[in-house]
């Protein structure tokens, strides 16, 4: 197998494992595009497991990036949402179990913030990779007791408030259609219904669009908020599709995506939403669902 094939077959995990650090599809792509480069230039006599060197490169590069993401996102305008994906065509790698699921949920990638990188980079690795400690261990030149404090410490802080079991696409998707249901009726005791007491929305628009500044609490605000959004979003179409691994609703217009909404599932009801419509969030999704032949805009 020559050097390009073999990178090219490895492409996806490595833009995955990216994705996973990063939180923008943007930026995992320039990760792996300059692991390319990397690759492209060493000695591949001496590389006896191209995977093993390919995830050490792609995680010292996001590591970097990550240190200066962190500034530029505490002067972010408004909530900081991660780079919507569609991951109906494994973009992200296998998404058979509801762990993997929940490794790419935007839910996750917000939760993921409150890591140091480090302690994000063993995170990813262990849980959504299955790399050992000792593997990490030599991808991050820590020690392997130091892979285990780290991610032990990880895990503790990225505890939910509650324990719950993974909602299953199907229950999640019905809920998705209710809520539309619900919200173009401008039904806000429907929608007061499918929500948990304590449900939050979030903006992502940037500064660069129309978005609220600070989170909604709570079930009746959030139903409000989500019944008036229908009266100023005429000529969108809206489609429900797989984004990070879950359903979510997708609006386009024009030909463009013009935002997407996820969902955060608990005990069957919807306890979070998240709204992306910042475009430069939506670039990618957009090129993804050009490629598949979505139909933007009809």
């Amino acid at each position: 197998m020559d050097q390009v094939t073999e990178f090219e077959r490895l492409r996806p995990v490595m833009f995955g494992l990216a994705y996973r650090l990063l939180g923008s599809a943007a930026e995992a792509e320039d990760a792996v595009q300059d692991a390319y480069l990397r690759w492209a230039g060493a000695d591949h006599e001496s590389i006896a497991s191209p995977r093993a060197w390919l995830a050490k490169v792609v995680t010292n590069l996001c590591l970097n990036r990550l240190t200066s993401a962190r500034a530029q996102r505490e002067r972010y305008v408004g909530p900081w949402l991660p780079e919507p994906v569609l991951t109906s065509d494994d973009v992200l790698g296998p998404l058979e179990t509801a762990e993997q699921r929940d490794s790419v949920s935007l839910a996750m990638l917000v939760l993921l913030e409150q890591l140091s990188p480090v302690e994000r980079a063993v995170f990813v690795l262990k849980e959504a990779f299955a790399y050992s400690h000792r593997e990490i261990a030599a991808i991050l030149d820590i020690s392997e007791v130091n892979s285990r404090q780290l991610h032990s410490r990880a895990r503790r802080d990225l505890a939910r408030p509650h324990e719950r079991r993974a909602p299953d696409p199907h229950e999640v998707e019905k809920l998705v259609e209710s809520f539309l249901a619900a919200a173009a009726d401008g039904d806000l005791t429907g929608l007061e219904r499918l929500l948990t007491a304590e449900a939050t929305a979030w903006s992502d628009g940037g500064g660069k669009v129309t978005a609220a500044r600070r989170p909604v609490h709570g079930a009746a605000k959030v139903a409000r908020l989500f019944a008036g959004m229908f009266t100023w979003a005429a000529g969108v179409s809206i489609e429900i599709g797989e984004v990070n691994g879950g359903p979510a609703v997708i609006g386009t217009a024009g030909g463009a995506v013009y935002g997407i909404l996820g969902f955060e599932v608990v005990d069957g009801r919807i306890a979070g939403l998240r709204t992306v419509v910042n475009p430069d969030k939506l670039a990618f999704l957009s090129r993804q669902l050009s490629h598949s032949g979505w139909p933007a805009g009809s």
